[in-house]
């Protein structure tokens, strides 16, 4: 819940931003000056690029939230039983033999959604994030296409 409450609060803090970017913007697009004008123009399109990137991350939370509560009201959700050091961290050994069944499972299974979701887990449990985020772009593509066919 303080996760929502935050993002909420930065998402209110950018929607502020971008009004008072977009007025600044229009002030210089409308002065006498070409400098001006291109300072404007580069005004309106920095912060549009700013939302869009944060569009596609509250995106991403949303839809992977979405999916890890289907995974666990089916019980499908991987147990976080993995070994730990003193510190918290997971012990990287122990992530890696236990990555091997899912890559397995995405391999033997390469359109389910579900499968991608947990190769994704184990990718980031393995401390893999680069790939743990695009193995979770690929199990929202093919849950939303899933979504599409049930309706």
């Amino acid at each position: 819940m303080k996760t929502k409450i935050w993002v909420g609060a930065i998402l209110l803090l950018f929607t502020f931003y971008l009004v008072v970017a977009f007025g600044s913007a229009i002030r210089f697009i409308s002065a006498e000056e070409p400098v001006a004008k291109i300072i404007g123009v580069a005004a309106l399109v920095v912060p549009l690029i700013a939302a869009w990137i944060l569009i596609r991350e509250v995106l991403f939370g949303a839809r992977t939230q979405k999916m890890a509560s289907i995974l666990g009201a089916e019980g499908l959700l991987p147990e976080d039983n993995l070994p730990r050091t003193p510190s918290g961290r997971i012990i990287k050994a122990a992530a890696d033999e236990d990555f091997v069944q899912y890559k397995e499972e995405a391999e033997a299974n390469p359109t389910s959604w579900k499968s991608w979701h947990r190769l994704a887990l184990a990718y980031d449990a393995a401390g893999d994030r680069r790939r743990a985020r695009e193995s979770m772009r690929t199990a929202i593509g093919f849950y939303l296409e899933s979504s599409k066919t049930k309706a």
